[in-house]
């Protein structure tokens, strides 16, 4: 648009409004002598507009042809300074609008969709920290290498047997081209199995070697250091000591009897202390010639001495802290909840309840997806189902709703994103970059990035980690954090599983090529779904583009705005082809290397989101390499590629792994062997049927065709005379219980909490629902079990004996009938007054409507202590409890003024106002009610207080047109009133 109107519009408007500036005949003498009028000033600034229109018309023809051209830098116009500066900012906005609309194609006409990237190429000097050796000493490690070999068939056989007494040796050996050695390789070669590769580490750990540095890292190995193997190693590379390397030189014979000396001095004085867990692998680089940049490394970072230093207790749900204090921790690595023993004979979907980054994020958007359809529905946006209550789950669905409660760590993805945007902003702050991330790491409470390559210290309170290419924040200096003005760094990244103590994420759009996936086909599909659910919805990215190719249709429910499908991978190629070109074009327009310097600076915000593209099945030889073509700039412009592949082998693929049956992810050139986080296909159906009766659609279509009536609540309650609870509790305002003693000591508040939810689940609330909802950092089954059995006691039991504590069919615990709680009777109240007796009684509606807006005394459980009740921000009864006031504040008015009884509609509606100060219907209604008792200076009183209520915001639209309908010359009045 600003393009049209500078290019178009502004010599339209000159030719309309001014017309000819010049003069229509030849200059003379008398010109001199004729008065300046305000016309001859018009004329010589129209002139000038117009050279400066011509001007920018050239710059912005230049910045078009080198955008589209994609090729260098474009030439400067003489003169032009900031305008050719204007014109390459918009040239290179439209050249993202066109990048996005291409990346619809074929046939899809999603929304919301911009670009962005992320990071920058991945760097071969990322593989400097290994150690790759200068080309001298190449070469002289090549010849030590010669002469290994040489004598390798001599003592094959003797290596091969194992025999006691005789150490064997292995020299690390040089590059060959894009391969290097590692330790994995070395064990699958020499002891056939490179899961092997631990015990050769612990052999060899912090030994020095012979250029005086030490094995610290698995995954950290220079050519030309000794290893020394484990005693059934074989194979012809090996070298025997002390007297079977007759063929190796000197020099080499002596490193390697100095290097068994410092191995007979580790044992003779004890074992050093192993980290035996971290994993290495090689720097090979996988798949065909595509990728011409060497392919990283991953390795885990150093774990902290004292593991208990992380001070947020174990596990979430089945850890050793039997009291908790209500907080959540953030950045839990292990599997919260998962320890908990299954001691009520059934189980929740451990694979939602170990993930609590996933579980997190789809809690997250399954809420707001349910809040968005209380207020269509509210509103009558959708079908007119006002009062409508979000249907209850049951089945795999429920399950998994309780699997997503109990899991869900949302104070770690809240703590990861707002590290990740304060890194940013600190890094802008400087005027650096952001540094190409390969992956995170949570570890102990920390997070450590790991990069690319070395890229200085980082800004405080980030720290170096275990070497250059670490960055590590404490969790303690992450709360510390606050919400930056800055777009998210590295919204591509993921998480695949954890090692250990670990969560690895890694960056899906910052390697430098396809990362491929092998394994039989479901498992493929059930690491794909974990993938797409997490990027679809994670707290730590702004907005993305996530392509799921033949798979995962009904994962689009998710994120409609993010996820999209094709159905096969021409459309794909046909697809990401144009977007390429439109990226690397756009990139070169804005002057920037790589979607990470656009991430910072004036633009971040509206630029450079990243595309994802998964895709299950392998694709065919051609389509592999054409898809290896188009990820071999893809890390540079933002774009990442993970590929299933059948034969474990593709062209481009910088990073192979393979997931198994028993649920490892194994990247053996990248020295991992993670616990894979998956998405079963049982679990994906239950998740996305969570997400479909969340829809506000109706099955009607959502046209409106089945009426406006409200669902009935779940629970009704018998409002007559004869219908007194045993057990009635006060929620809706201050926390109040009548027909219980106050329970002693110090589990009364935990007592009060756990009804309180149990009375807003009426369908009941799985044991370790429960439990993670009172215990956040986690507590023992026995703990828990103790609660529950003096709640049931306290609760006590009804006439016939039965408890008023229940556990259903499915385990989950109810409560009885007789146990209401006040939301419950409001509720029913409303129910009843539109829909059962009073809906065809005006009389019993008016009383009902009255009684119901008596009960609202304040917010849901307006005086909970600070720290607890923190499961409540998962609920989204703060949500329908306005609403359900307002619909009874607009009922009860309606009732009012069909008798003109203006004065009552105000007092009802003010009333439902005290709950619901920012419903619109509320205010429109006050309005007209106030317009009815016909005192203008009452209605613009009303006015001048609804637009101080509205701020900067100002008056919203139908609110502003109302006002003009009944008080035409409110503007005027609240003029001269200020």
């Amino acid at each position: 648009m600003a393009l049209a109107a500078l290019v178009v519009g502004v010599p339209g408007a000159l030719a309309y409004f001014v017309g000819w500036p010049l003069p229509g005949g030849a200059p003379s003498l008398d010109w001199l002598q004729q008065e300046i009028t305000v016309g001859t000033f018009i004329n010589v600034l129209t002139v000038v507009v117009w050279l400066a229109w011509a001007q920018f018309t050239a710059c912005v023809l230049v910045e078009v042809k080198a955008a589209l051209s994609g090729v260098g830098m474009p030439g400067r116009v003489p003169g032009a300074g900031a305008s050719q500066v204007l014109a390459r900012q918009l040239v290179a906005a439209l050249l993202l609008v066109g990048a996005t609309a291409a990346s619809f194609a074929p046939g899809l006409s999603q929304f919301g969709q911009s670009l962005e990237g992320n990071q920058k190429p991945a760097a071969a000097a990322a593989q400097q920290t290994p150690g790759v050796l200068g080309q001298d000493q190449q070469s002289a490690a090549a010849g030590a290498a010669a002469a290994l070999a040489e004598q390798a068939g001599r003592a094959a056989a003797k290596a091969g047997t194992g025999q006691d007494g005789d150490t064997k040796f292995y020299r690390i050996q040089p590059p060959e081209g894009r391969h290097h050695d590692s330790l994995w390789e070395i064990a699958e070669r020499h002891l056939g199995d490179g899961r092997r590769y631990k015990e050769i580490y612990q052999l060899n750990k912090d030994r020095e070697q012979p250029d005086g540095s030490r094995l610290s890292e698995a995954s950290l190995i220079r050519p030309g250091w000794i290893m020394e193997m484990p005693a059934d190693a074989h194979g012809g590379e090996l070298v025997q000591m002390p007297d079977e390397a007759p063929k190796v030189s000197e020099e080499v014979r002596e490193q390697i009897s100095d290097y068994a000396k410092t191995g007979d001095q580790r044992h003779g004085g004890g074992a050093q202390e192993s980290g035996g867990d971290r994993q290495g692998g090689s720097d090979r680089q996988g798949g065909g010639g595509s990728v011409d940049q060497d392919t990283a490394h991953i390795t885990i970072p150093e774990q902290r001495p004292d593991g208990g230093a992380r001070g947020d207790g174990q596990d979430r749900q089945g850890g050793q802290s039997p009291q908790g204090d209500g907080e959540e921790t953030g950045w839990e690595s292990g599997t919260p909840a998962a320890a908990e023993s299954d001691d009520s004979g059934f189980g929740l979907p451990e694979a939602l309840i170990g993930a609590p980054l996933l579980a997190a994020g789809l809690l997250g958007a399954l809420g707001r997806r349910r809040r968005q359809t209380l207020w269509q529905s509210a509103m009558g946006a959708v079908g007119l189902r006002r009062g409508m209550e979000p249907p209850t789950p049951t089945g795999s669905a429920a399950d998994a709703q309780d699997a997503l409660l109990v899991g869900a760590d949302p104070a770690g993805v809240r703590l990861l994103d707002l590290s990740l945007r304060g890194l940013a902003a600190a890094l802008t702050e400087e005027s650096r970059p952001l540094p190409t991330v390969y992956a995170a790491w949570l570890s102990n409470g920390d997070l450590h990035l790991q990069l690319a390559q070395a890229s200085g210290r980082p800004p405080a309170p980030w720290q170096l980690g275990q070497d250059e290419t670490f960055w590590t924040l404490a969790r303690t200096d992450a709360e510390r954090y606050g919400d930056v003005d800055a777009a998210a760094p590295y919204p591509g990244l993921v998480c695949l599983g954890t090692m250990d103590d670990s969560r690895l994420l890694l960056n899906l759009e910052a390697v430098p090529g396809i990362v491929s996936l092998g394994g039989s086909p479901a498992d493929r599909a059930a690491v794909f779904a974990s993938v797409a659910a997490e990027l679809a919805t994670n707290g730590w990215s702004d907005r993305m583009t996530i392509t799921l190719v033949g798979f995962g249709e009904d994962l689009t429910a998710l994120a409609p705005n993010r996820l999209r499908h094709l159905e096969d991978v021409e459309a794909l190629i046909e697809t990401m082809d144009a977007e390429t070109r439109q990226r690397r074009g756009a990139l070169g327009a804005a002057g920037h290397d790589s979607v990470l310097t656009g991430r910072t600076g004036p633009a971040q915000h509206t630029r450079w989101a990243p595309h994802l593209v998964l895709l299950a099945d392998g694709p065919s030889p051609e389509d592999a390499v054409k898809l290896a073509e188009l990820a071999a700039d893809a890390s540079r412009l933002g774009i990442g590629y993970l590929v299933g592949s059948d034969t474990g082998e593709l062209p481009g693929a910088a990073w192979e792994m393979k997931v198994t049956g028993e649920g490892k992810l194994l990247a053996p050139l990248l020295g991992l062997e993670l616990e894979a986080q998956l998405l079963p296909d049982a679990l994906r159906r239950a998740v996305v049927e969570l997400f479909v009766a969340a829809d506000p659609r109706p099955e009607g279509g959502g046209d409106g065709s089945d009426g406006g009536a409200a669902a009935a609540p779940p629970f009704l309650v018998d409002v007559s005379e004869q219908g007194r609870p045993a057990v009635y509790a006060r929620l809706v305002g201050s926390y109040e219980i009548i027909g219980l003693e106050t329970p002693d000591g110090e589990r009364s508040p935990l007592l009060h909490e756990a009804l309180a939810l149990l009375l807003l689940h009426r369908e009941g609330v799985h044991p370790r629902v429960l439990a993670s909802a009172l215990w956040p950092r986690g507590v023992t089954d026995d703990v828990r079990d103790a609660l529950v059995d003096r709640l049931r006691d306290w609760l006590g039991s009804e006439p016939d004996g039965s408890p008023r504590l229940r556990v259903d069919a499915t385990g989950r615990l109810t409560l009885a009938k007789s146990v209401v709680s006040d939301l419950d009777v409001l509720r029913s109240l409303y129910h009843e007054a539109t829909q059962g007796r009073g809906s065809g009684n005006r009389a019993v509606r008016g009383r009902m409507l009255t009684d119901a807006l008596v009960l609202v005394r304040g917010p849901l459980l307006a005086d909970r202590p600070e720290g607890r009740y923190g499961w409540l921000t998962h609920e989204i009864v703060d949500a329908q409890l306005p609403l359900l006031v307002a619909d009874i504040g607009l009922a009860l008015s309606e009732f009012h003024l069909e008798k003109d009884r203006a004065e009552k509609a105000i007092e009802a509606l003010n009333a439902a106002l005290g709950s619901a100060p920012g419903d619109e219907r509320l205010w429109h209604e006050l309005l007209r009610a106030t317009h009815a008792v016909g005192d203008p200076a009452r209605l613009q009183a009303l006015a001048a207080d609804l637009v101080a209520r509205s701020g900067a915001r100002g008056v919203p639209p139908r609110t502003e047109a109302l006002l003009d309908e009944l008080l035409p010359g409110w503007r005027a009045g609240l003029a001269s009133a200020v």
